[in-house]
């Protein structure tokens, strides 16, 4: 049995979707089984088109920090959101929807990239990932 990380992705700031979708990457590089659990406004970067488009953090200077950090990451080579998603799929990575949070947030099935989601689930889920888990991240 292959160590394991659970990360948790409850902001839908950029540079945390980065974050976690780097550290994932990164665990599956090392030969880690590695789920993703998106909530809250982590989850709403899984809309369709949408992965691309939360705020920074920090420094966001109504939009000019993010054109500034996506310009910097270009010029040193870093990956897109969507290439580092793509990786981790292909790495074997799971991406888990919170299904909870959808019926907060009012979102639908429909409203969500399915070629990208392992599992619809709930807390409980999340809660066995993380039991089994060496490494657990909230981010």
């Amino acid at each position: 049995m292959s160590e394991k990380a659970t990360i948790i992705l409850h902001s839908g700031d950029m540079d945390k979707a980065y974050s976690a979708l780097i550290i994932g990457n990164g665990a599956l590089a090392m030969g880690m089984d590695v789920s993703i659990f998106f909530t809250f406004w982590g989850l709403e970067r899984l809309k369709k088109n949408k992965l691309e488009s939360g705020a920074l953090s920090k420094m966001n200077l109504f939009g000019l920090g993010k054109w500034l950090i996506k310009r910097k990451m270009k010029k040193s080579g870093v990956a897109s959101l969507n290439k580092l998603l793509d990786n981790y799929l292909e790495l074997g990575g799971k991406i888990l929807a919170c299904d909870m949070t959808m019926d907060i947030m009012g979102i639908d099935k429909e409203d969500l990239r399915d070629d990208v989601i392992t599992e619809y689930c709930a807390v409980g889920t999340y809660v066995q990932e993380a039991r089994e888990s060496e490494v657990t991240l909230f981010i």
